[in-house]
């Protein structure tokens, strides 16, 4: 073997890496030591290694893992929203007719959530043919 073909053997260039196992070596002992395996953190752990992966990278190794972060509550829903519109129009004890401006917000965020007016008449209008 000749000298230039041991020092290439001997030094491996980021391409001979791979990346996707040791994105899963790290992320297996960070979990091993009861953290939580993030693509920022393991690409800080990589890059200091000088392997360098991008973090959709990462987040698909880590989904393949098993390791998926948990979903988002959404804050508030369509049926909360309608149920406190309706609570501060009785607290006041003004007719229905009135509207107030927390009524306005709730009916905002309501229809912004439907995806647009027409999807909210709509089912506005399915709604009142089940009362």
């Amino acid at each position: 073997m000749s000298e230039k073909a041991e020092k290439a053997a001997d030094k491996k260039s980021p391409k001979d890496v791979n990346k996707s196992a040791e994105i899963r070596k790290v992320a297996s002992a960070m979990k091993a030591k009861g953290e939580k395996p993030r693509p920022v953190a393991i690409i800080a752990v990589l890059q200091k290694q000088g392997i360098e992966v991008s973090s959709p990278q990462v987040s698909m190794v880590l989904k393949r893992m098993g390791f998926r972060p948990r979903k988002r509550r959404k804050s508030i829903n369509l049926a909360a929203a309608a149920a406190a519109a309706t609570k501060s129009a009785a607290k006041g004890g003004k007719s229905k007719s009135r509207i107030s401006v927390e009524d306005l917000v709730a009916a905002k965020k309501a229809v912004s959530r439907l995806g647009g007016l027409d999807r909210a008449l709509a089912a506005i209008e399915a709604l009142r043919q089940f009362e």
